[in-house]
């Protein structure tokens, strides 16, 4: 990490525990985030990896170092904590996840008063403070202290709750089937969807931070089980999480699994039935569906970079309401514009009970695009060149370089093609109004990547 004078990722900063990210590093790391809130009061909460009460208790010592009032809130998911952050009024917040990363790896989250992440600007000042040692340590006799933090999973829950109309999603008696990720989202989401009038029935539930029932990333292939499961209960909906609980992959009533660009823009059409001419933000990874819908109810997508933090800044900024990510990641203004699980859940159980249909129904009257996605291992010293080379490449075509290089063809067809934020590897997004043409753009462009990758690892033996 420090070669490159980097800390942060696209969302935090993350690495291969005891490799990459060592308690020495957060005890520092910790220092670090204390010298830049000038000691001030900061809550702590953490996901259920293995690593995470090592780290966060490594994390809380830097802090105490340089004088910081710590609220230890142990295990929670992300947007419980966030939400904390911004109810309690404290001057910030650090989180220990690694979110959908697997189970070696771990990462910290640092949070600003409103309980969105720290912005890029900040990340910098963070890393600088870390990099060049300005470690303000406090004296023996003013160091800071922790305490534990408790009723925060309450306090979310209730809040959520009153973003929704709750009595008519009662009436309903829908039946959920939630798959935790053996992970945090279990503390939260069967209570909530409970105290919603709702039969739940888990899967994955266990808190195990090895995640024995699938891996964390709710992808298709994933959640098998998952579908199964929906269809043989006949439940309403099923919901499936990553490991901080801050992103949520709907299976229908039918077991038919998702991606995050459909849910969302079913969000975005109820949404803006009632806030006409709203800002809509979200990625350019997301899909055309998303810009289809918001067109056809009167609003405006704003796109922004790939990353969570993006997209919360860019909510603040122009003081959007919703946002949401292609990954299943919900951003809803009036409770906090950040990624929520529960959150986004809570939203699609409010649509269910006001339209009285099926999910599934209501999925399917949405405009229909195919959706592929692959990764390419690529080196972190060679993302920069391949990434120019690319462009050169395909600059006589109609391209955006917002993130990447995303490339739109005449048949409403596109690709984005960018660098991980988080890991060593190359991430396509393929989208057409049919499965071949995404297949054959996937294929086509994972050939090319690899060919530039290989010609650069050529190249750096002579």
């Amino acid at each position: 990490m420090s070669i490159n004078r980097r800390l942060f990722g696209t969302n935090g900063i993350r690495g291969v525990v005891n490799k990459e990210l060592t308690p020495e590093m957060a005890v520092a790391v910790g220092a670090a985030i204390g010298t830049y809130f000038k000691g001030g009061k900061i809550i702590i909460g953490h996901d259920a990896r293995t690593s995470s009460p090592m780290l966060t208790e490594a994390v809380i010592s830097g802090l105490i170092a340089t004088g910081c009032q710590v609220l230890n809130a142990g295990m929670a998911p992300t947007p419980a904590l966030q939400y904390a952050v911004k109810s309690l009024k404290t001057d910030g917040g650090v989180i220990i996840t690694a979110s959908h990363n697997p189970p070696e790896y771990n990462g910290i989250k640092v949070l600003w008063h409103d309980g969105i992440e720290i912005s890029r600007e900040q990340e910098i000042e963070v890393e600088n403070i870390f990099f060049e040692k300005k470690l303000n340590y406090s004296a023996w006799n003013r160091l800071g202290d922790a305490e534990f933090l408790t009723g925060i999973l309450d306090n979310y829950i209730e809040a959520i709750k009153g973003h929704v109309n709750a009595a008519k999603i009662a009436d309903k008696n829908f039946y959920a089937v939630v798959d935790a990720a053996n992970s945090v989202a279990a503390l939260t989401v069967p209570r909530l969807l409970r105290e919603l009038g709702c039969r739940v029935t888990t899967i994955n539930a266990n808190i195990d931070g090895t995640f024995p029932g699938r891996p964390p990333e709710p992808r298709p292939e994933n959640l098998r089980e998952l579908s199964m499961a929906v269809k043989a209960l006949h439940a309403d909906f099923g919901v499936a999480f990553d490991g901080d609980g801050d992103r949520a992959i709907f299976v229908d009533d039918e077991g038919e699994v998702h991606w995050g660009d459909k849910t969302f823009a079913l969000i975005v059409k109820y949404f803006l039935k009632n806030n006409q001419g709203e800002k809509i933000v979200t990625p350019v990874s997301s899909s055309m569906l998303v810009k289809d819908v918001a067109d056809a109810f009167g609003g405006e997508v704003v796109w922004t970079k790939v990353g969570s933090v993006t997209v919360s800044h860019t909510m603040k900024r122009i003081n959007a309401k919703l946002g949401g990510e292609e990954n299943g990641g919900i951003f809803y203004g009036p409770h906090l514009a950040v990624r929520d699980g529960g959150m986004a859940t809570a939203l699609i159980l409010d649509i269910l009970a006001e339209e009285g249909r099926k999910l599934s129904e209501m999925l399917r009257k949405l405009p229909k695009y195919f959706i592929e996605k692959d990764k390419v291992d690529c080196p972190e010293t060679l993302k920069h060149e391949v990434l120019k080379k690319l462009i050169e490449e395909v600059k006589e075509q109609n391209i955006i370089t917002i993130d990447g290089v995303k490339i739109w063809f005449e048949d409403s067809s596109s690709i984005l093609i960018r660098p991980s934020g988080t890991e060593p590897l190359y991430r396509l997004y393929a989208e057409a109004k049919t499965w071949e043409r995404a297949r054959e753009l996937i294929q086509k462009y994972g050939i090319k990547i690899r060919e530039l990758i290989d010609s650069l690892k050529s190249a750096a033996t002579y």
